[in-house]
């Protein structure tokens, strides 16, 4: 076993009760405090919110798989994926504990820790989880069936829930029970994954399975057991690392938080394979992680810093799909972009890491939580005119209300950083930081953003000498920037992108009087630059659009309800600018401020007279009204020219959207999940842009659907207009015969075709659902298929 350097396992010994143990220069959330900004107000809510979530039910499917008698009754949202949640609450109970003290919270994490050894123990193998069913998951994958975890809704991201939750509560909540806990854990899943040779491994990691080499990661620093890194690269899906770190980016229509959490795991395999020695895993892993970050953060992110549509990449070619679908950037990967990003800036202190925090943070993370009530957000969907729903306590149980629990509270966890004598100031947030090795107290004092100041107050018992680096954020301009102690501008020989390094002895008392000025600019939608994002320094700006039709704003209990299923609204029927990027820039730098609203203002000229008081606001302040986020953007000539070309298709797309029922997008994970597909000898890929299903040889696929009750309903099914060979199949509502089909050189053209059926009434009589099959022939195959949906 190689040994980890002294401190280290000094830390894993100690059993301090702080993050620093697992994240050497992350100060103790209990040593930031939150001071008075849209941070601490989040913060708070999120308390209250968390102690309305009934702990008897979260654990209930934990104490079911153990065969104990469970407190409470199992939440029925995503029951197919019970027990995650429970995980996320855990971890969230010991980071806001961890960062504010209460005492209720530190109970409740006590009392899960404590209902979770009593499941532990009766399973008697160190297995600790809630996967419906689990063990004969687990037991299979044993017995060298990794295939086996495609007949579940993906148990490796489920568990790897409970190892996060176990592990958070003693290194947030310093719960030495969780830490033993996760331990065993650890040492149940080698257990499981050890007869699987790597050709089976790489199988079993196609499907999604979360942080798993991230967690073998941290076992491997809590216990200098090498055991637990070499776990860690096992769970390396190297389809996905070997891209990386080759720099080939393939995440085309790949589904955005899979790949997500695995980069996690390999920054910190990178960070501790530095450690141990490993110097060629440190340089593959720290590659591939760089590589990733660069890939999603510089190329594939939106303005909000958030990523994906429909939960998936888009292509270069399908980024128009951002704002023509009403599911956008998700929660989710927007939270584990940032735990990459905090774990890229350990190894690589560099600007633009906080940077891109900054942007995420204030314009997605703190934006995904309702100020009131304290809903979760899913999808931020960036069409225009669109809007968000959010989720209620014991109600929705989707993967973002799991990370938005957790979400604000780690909000004091990158305001400032440590590397030895040295301190990173990465954002300006009003926040108090006691450094209790220095014996240093720094207080920020801002407004910011509604400010573009801010005053650090060095306060010491005895004069300190340390380097304070300071952020010159890249969207302040050159020179600009101001950060003035005793009279002295530290600021003037530094660059945007860069820190400001004030290297000094502090008295007590020292200042610093920072000033940011902003600009306004605008950026491009990735690959679509007709529509464009206003930003005001790193905020995003947004408008109001209205409230109507605000379908669902609070979820209910139903399986798709994390989606805003209003109408949509033509870009047509919405604000556009028109004029070439010199004139819009020229109108915005003339904004007026609105009187009585901080960071609101108007743009005199900008749009149409309809909209001409239009304001703009950050958008992290917009709830309970569509919005906008991005605008359609171009010249008088280009407009009359795209008119004619995109309003006819326009209107087709919103008809069809107000006709449909239900739908499903073939290939993409979350949307077939959500209708229990089923399948035999089934097979999907991505051709002409979109993705397709299809069945061979006696195989089948099929969905549930929803009719809501209606009688009077077709099936459209969507099929490529040129396919070839034997393609024989029958379509079933139900198990009975709706429509035998062979689309073998049936339409002879090189587009995509909507085929329609009509359904019976006898066959959707009485019926909320029915099941929809594509079964093939025999030497056949059925599709492939693009889409399905149940229309008016």
């Amino acid at each position: 076993m190689k040994r980890l350097f002294l401190p280290l396992l000094l830390l894993a010994a100690t059993g301090v009760q702080a993050q620093d143990k697992l994240y050497y220069d992350l100060f103790p959330l209990g040593q930031v405090t939150l001071l008075d900004s849209p941070f601490k107000h989040a913060c708070d809510v999120n308390v209250s919110t968390l102690l309305q979530y009934d702990t008897d039910r979260l654990l209930a499917p934990f104490l079911k798989e153990a065969g104990l008698t469970p407190k409470g009754e199992s939440f029925e949202n995503w029951a197919d994926l019970d027990g995650h949640v429970g995980g996320h609450y855990l971890s969230a109970l010991a980071i806001h504990y961890a960062a504010t003290g209460n005492a209720e919270l530190k109970r409740r994490m006590d009392y899960m820790v404590a209902e979770l050894k009593r499941c532990q123990t009766a399973n008697g193998d160190g297995y600790v989880g809630g996967v419906p069913n689990g063990k004969r998951c687990w037991n299979e994958i044993k017995k060298g069936n990794p295939g086996i975890v495609w007949k579940y809704w993906v148990p490796w991201y489920n568990i790897h829930k409970t190892y996060a939750g176990l592990r958070d509560a003693w290194s947030y909540g310093g719960n030495e029970d969780a830490r033993r806990m996760f331990l065993d854990l650890c040492d149940w899943g080698i257990t499981v994954i050890a007869p699987l040779n790597d050709e089976q491994m790489e199988q079993m990691l196609g499907n999604e399975f979360g942080g798993m080499d991230e967690v073998y990661a941290d076992a491997y620093q809590m216990t200098g057991d090498t055991k637990y890194l070499d776990a860690a690269k096992r769970f390396s899906h190297h389809w996905l690392l070997d891209s990386m770190a080759a720099e080939k980016d393939n995440l085309d229509n790949k589904h955005a938080n899979t790949q997500v959490p695995k980069v996690v795991g390999y920054q910190r395999i990178a960070e501790l394979s530095a450690l141990a020695g490993r110097t060629a895993d440190k340089e593959l892993y720290d590659r591939a992680a760089q590589f990733f970050w660069h890939t999603v953060a510089d190329t594939r992110s939106l303005a909000l810093g958030g990523n994906s549509r429909r939960e998936h990449f888009a292509s270069k070619e399908d980024c128009q799909s951002y704002v023509d679908d009403r599911e956008g950037p998700e929660s989710c990967n927007t939270n584990n972009m940032l735990k990459l990003t905090e774990g890229l800036f350990r190894m690589h202190p560099e600007a633009k890491y906080a940077d891109f925090y900054e942007r995420a943070l204030y314009n997605h993370i703190l934006s995904t939580q309702h100020p009131e009530h304290g809903g979760y957000v899913y999808f931020t969907s960036a069409r225009p005119a669109h809007y968000r729903v959010y989720s209620a306590p014991n109600s929705a149980m989707w993967c973002c209300v799991g990370t938005g629990m957790e979400n604000h509270g780690k909000y004091g966890e990158f305001i400032y950083q440590h590397r030895g004598d040295s301190l990173y100031v990465n954002l300006f947030i009003a926040s108090q930081l006691e450094w209790k090795e220095k014996g240093v107290k720094v207080t920020q004092d801002t407004q910011f953003p509604d400010s573009e100041t801010s005053r650090l107050t060095i306060n010491v018992k005895r004069p300190t000498r340390f380097r304070l680096l300071v952020r010159y954020p890249s969207w302040c301009r050159k020179g600009e920037m101001k950060a003035v102690c005793r009279g002295k501008d530290y600021a003037q020989t530094a660059t945007p992108g860069g820190y400001i390094v004030i290297d000094r002895k502090w008295k007590n008392g020292d200042f610093i009087e920072l000033s940011m000025p902003m600009h306004v600019t605008v950026e491009e939608l990735p690959n679509v630059p007709n529509y464009i994002a206003i930003m005001r320094g790193p905020i995003l700006l947004g408008a109001r659009m209205g409230n109507e039709n605000l379908y669902g704003l609070v979820a209910d209990n139903s399986r798709w309800g994390h989606i805003a299923h209003g109408p949509l609204v033509s870009v047509f029927d919405t604000p556009l600018i028109i004029g070439d990027r010199k004139e819009i820039l020229a109108k915005l730098e003339n904004m007026k401020s609105v009187a009585g609203k901080p960071f609101t203002f108007t743009v005199p000229g900008l749009f149409s007279d309809k909209y001409k008081n239009l304001e703009l606001e950050p958008f992290f302040r917009i709830h309970d009204s569509r919005y906008m986020m991005y605008w359609l953007s171009m010249t008088n000539a280009e407009y009359a020219d795209y008119q004619k070309r995109v309003k006819a298709e326009e209107e087709r797309k919103l008809l069809l959207d107000k006709r449909t029922v239900d739908a499903v997008n073939t290939a993409e994970q979350q949307p077939e999940v959500d209708h229990e597909m089923k399948y035999e000898r089934s097979n999907t890929g991505h051709t002409h842009g979109e993705g397709w299903r299809d069945a061979r040889d006696n195989g089948y696929f099929q969905y549930t659907l929803d009719t809501k009750g209606e009688q009077n309903l077709t099936l459209m099914v969507r099929y490529w207009g040129d396919e070839n060979g034997r393609r024989d199949f029958d379509i079933l509502i139900d198990g009975q015969l709706l429509a035998h089909e062979n689309i073998s050189n049936k339409w002879r053209k090189k587009e995509f075709v909507n085929a329609e059926y009509p359904i019976p009434s006898n066959l959707l009589a009485g019926k909320q659902t029915v099941t929809v099959t594509f079964k093939a022939q025999k030497g056949s195959t059925a599709g492939g298929v693009f889409h399905v949906r149940l229309v008016k």
